[in-house]
């Protein structure tokens, strides 16, 4: 009797265990993939021999893909002034200190007593760390940089922040004193 309970409940659960495992599982993507391309346009068919030739059709040239997400460069109008200095930020961070908090007053002061220029803010990092993580911890710094000068009365429609990662070193030596120079936010301008 017991092997006659064994035998189904060993078949039901080799059943199972095969359904559960031969099961196709769909592969998580983590990176972007591209557009497929675009389709050829396909070849006008030749004309009859005997009869003129079809007017020439214009073809028009497949859509580019989409670019993917890349560092925009600033505006070739932007400019650096030397009334609005760098501030600087501890490693894997994006607050403001107390001695950058002095120097985004005095930025903030002069964007006020000049209303007719915009502002772009760069945030930038060291070497360390993924392009994608310093992409992120730079825009976070641009940001911050951002939030303090609103704070201070500096409209936001005037102010545009970019980040750069470590695309754009202030010192290309690989020490700490170096990459201190390199966690920063730079200010540009341009008129309205």
């Amino acid at each position: 009797m017991r092997t006659m309970l064994v035998r189904p409940m060993l078949a039901s659960m080799t059943v199972a265990l095969v359904l559960l495992t031969g099961c196709a599982k769909r592969p998580v993507a983590t990176a972007r993939q591209a557009p497929p391309p675009a389709p050829a346009a396909p070849a006008p068919a030749p004309a009859p021999a005997p009869a003129p030739p079809p007017p020439p059709v214009a073809v028009a040239p497949a859509p580019a893909p989409a670019p993917a997400p890349a560092r925009p460069a600033p505006p070739k109008e932007y400019r650096a002034d030397d009334a609005l200095k760098p501030i600087y930020f501890a490693f894997d961070a994006a607050v403001v200190r107390p001695g950058d908090a002095k120097t985004l007053d005095a930025s903030a002061q002069w964007l006020n007593a000049n209303p007719g220029f915009l502002l772009l803010v760069e945030g930038h990092c060291d070497e360390r760390g993924t392009n994608d993580y310093n992409l992120a911890l730079g825009d976070r710094r641009a940001k911050a940089a951002m939030n303090y000068l609103v704070a201070q009365g500096i409209k936001s429609d005037r102010i545009t922040i970019v980040s750069y990662g470590e695309e754009r070193p202030a010192c290309t030596e690989h020490n700490e004193a170096c990459w201190a120079k390199n966690r920063r936010s730079q200010f540009l301008i341009k008129e309205r």
